[in-house]
């Protein structure tokens, strides 16, 4: 059974094609399921768009829910089509994304860290500019402390790419700190999921997200893993599914999941 939990679309203004582009190309691929998760709006800004290349407006949100269910009953028939979305964490604006998730039927929210506390983009490269040691530590350790509380908000069925922050900046994944450890340790006591993305091959990193220590480290925490392709191009939906199957059970992954009505469904690896 073949899934792919993380796409996104032209709402998010950084991405290309509609959302039937993307069921149609899971279709293609022979997918059983198709999760369509694009960016939740900024709803902690009192703009209805503050970052049009970044996130959909507040304004389409309903448009893009009323979007994915109807075309989840044409396509029944050919597929199952999820209804997600990717939110971004900001643990200041936690209760206002959720009151404004709350009302509606998502079959599972990503919850992704895309900018640390002093609201730089993971993806910034210039953060790193004359840092020391001791402060790309603290940049990592401050990330970490972010995705861990993301975990344990209770918000997100999946965390989106844990280790990201290597996406511009390939060095991140050799600061050393405990912080990875401390944080997958918590996750495993949410029982959150965390995904497989296979998007790190877009940036500078290559590869995927996460590396595979840390894929190693969650397999012995025992922590539920999920795939995601984070595709911004119909023609990357499920991109890689079957290299992470494989790898997953040389690590001793025996199953993965997926999630429907925010209830976690196993599938054999």
């Amino acid at each position: 059974m073949k899934f792919d939990l993380h796409t996104h679309h032209e709402r998010c203004g950084h991405a290309d094609g509609t959302i039937r582009d993307y069921i149609e190309a899971a279709i293609e691929k022979g997918f059983s399921v198709i999760g369509i998760s694009d960016h939740s709006p900024y709803f902690g800004r009192e703009e209805d768009h503050p970052e049009p290349h970044i996130v959909m407006a507040k304004s389409q949100f309903t448009a893009y829910i009323s979007e994915v269910l109807k075309l989840r009953e044409e396509y029944k028939d050919r597929i199952e089509v999820l209804l997600g979305i990717e939110s971004d964490y900001y643990p200041w604006h936690a209760d206002v994304y959720r009151e404004a998730f709350a009302p509606y039927p998502f079959d599972y929210i990503i919850g992704s860290v895309h900018q640390t506390t002093n609201r730089v983009s993971i993806f910034n490269k210039s953060r790193w500019r004359d840092l020391s040691d001791f402060d790309k530590v603290q940049v990592k350790d401050d990330y970490y402390q972010l995705i861990r509380k993301s975990a344990e908000s209770g918000m997100f069925q999946i965390l989106g790419h844990i280790d990201a922050m290597k996406g511009n900046y390939p060095p991140f994944s050799g600061i050393v700190t405990k912080a990875v450890d401390r944080t997958l340790a918590a996750i495993a006591e949410t029982g959150v999921a965390i995904e497989v993305n296979t998007s790190g091959k877009t940036k500078l990193s290559g590869g995927w997200y996460p590396s595979d220590d840390i894929l190693e480290r969650a397999c012995y925490y025992q922590i539920p893993i999920t795939f995601g392709s984070d595709a911004h191009i119909p023609d990357r939906v499920g991109d890689e599914f079957d290299q992470v199957q494989q790898k997953l059970r040389e690590i001793g992954f025996t199953k993965w999941v997926f999630f429907r009505q925010k209830i976690m469904q196993h599938v054999p690896l």
